[in-house]
């Protein structure tokens, strides 16, 4: 499904048949204009969806744009101004409102974890763990607040997770039936394997056949020593059980990456509405 295609069906979801409060009392000639006003500081995101639903609910809608995205907005700051048939901007306003407020908060969100690395080697990674439909604009948020994306699914990277591990009867196994199905189906992906403990990164080690290692749930000091083990050989993520009291430490570690689920998953809408203008 396209960005388009989600945008269109968000709208047929909240609209239905017609916008009938906004048809019940406002007449179809009446002009007016309405404004985006921020209620809480944070990261401003989603303009270009905002565009995008103005756009299909009405065409004749005018924005004045004050902001961008990536902004640092505070309580009060106007990001844009809207002017046009006020039965249109009505139909539009929860739609607009739902996207640019997760957005924003996602934004906000990874600005946070972002900044709690910087001046480190680290780079901080969202997760597949967002909302269905939603993919495409919650992790373009993720790199509007600074933050880097992971794949975007299960077919842009090869992740060798403990189920996968489990099941394919051990690392080596699930190594080297990956290198067989790539080659069978010439694909070229890369390849990340989870390890759960200290034996896993040296059994990995010994067997190769990797880009990327993932220390699942490893502390900051076994962290700290499988990155010595690792030495460059290959990239290094952590994940698990971190969290902003603690991403600094990891971070400190030297590892690469350092993937966040939270950043799309545990995220607290930012503050936003839209109001008429007298």
């Amino acid at each position: 499904m396209t960005q388009e295609e989600i945008i269109r069906e968000s709208i047929l979801e909240d609209v239905g048949d017609g916008d009938h409060s906004s048809l019940a009392c406002i007449d179809k000639s009446h002009i007016g204009s309405m404004q985006l006003l921020v209620k809480q500081d944070g990261i401003l995101a989603g303009m270009e969806v905002a565009q995008q639903v103005l756009a299909i609910i009405d065409p004749s809608i005018r924005m004045d744009q004050r902001l961008h995205d990536g902004d640092e907005i505070h309580r009060g700051d106007i990001a844009f101004v809207i002017t046009g048939p006020v039965q249109s901007m009505l139909t539009a306003e929860r739609t607009v409102l739902n996207f640019m407020q997760r957005m924003s908060g996602i934004a906000t969100s990874a600005r946070h974890y972002a900044d709690l690395v910087k001046g480190t080697h680290t780079t901080i990674l969202d997760t597949r763990k967002t909302t269905p439909n939603m993919r495409y604009f919650e992790k373009y948020a993720v790199k509007i607040g600074g933050a880097s994306n992971h794949r975007f699914g299960l077919f842009d990277m090869i992740m060798l997770k403990d189920n996968h591990i489990d099941f394919a009867g051990g690392i080596e196994k699930a190594i080297d039936k990956t290198h067989q199905y790539l080659e069978e189906r010439h694909l070229e992906l890369k390849i990340e394997i989870e390890t759960r403990s200290l034996e896993d990164v040296k059994r990995v080690l010994a067997h190769g056949g990797v880009d990327r290692i993932m220390l699942d749930n490893f502390t900051v000091e076994q962290t700290r020593e499988a990155v010595k083990l690792i030495a460059g050989r290959y990239e290094t993520e952590s994940s698990g059980g971190i969290t902003d009291e603690n991403l600094r430490e990891y971070a400190e570690t030297g590892v690469d990456f350092i993937s966040v689920g939270a950043l799309t998953h545990h995220i607290k809408s930012l503050d936003l509405s839209l109001k008429f203008i007298s």
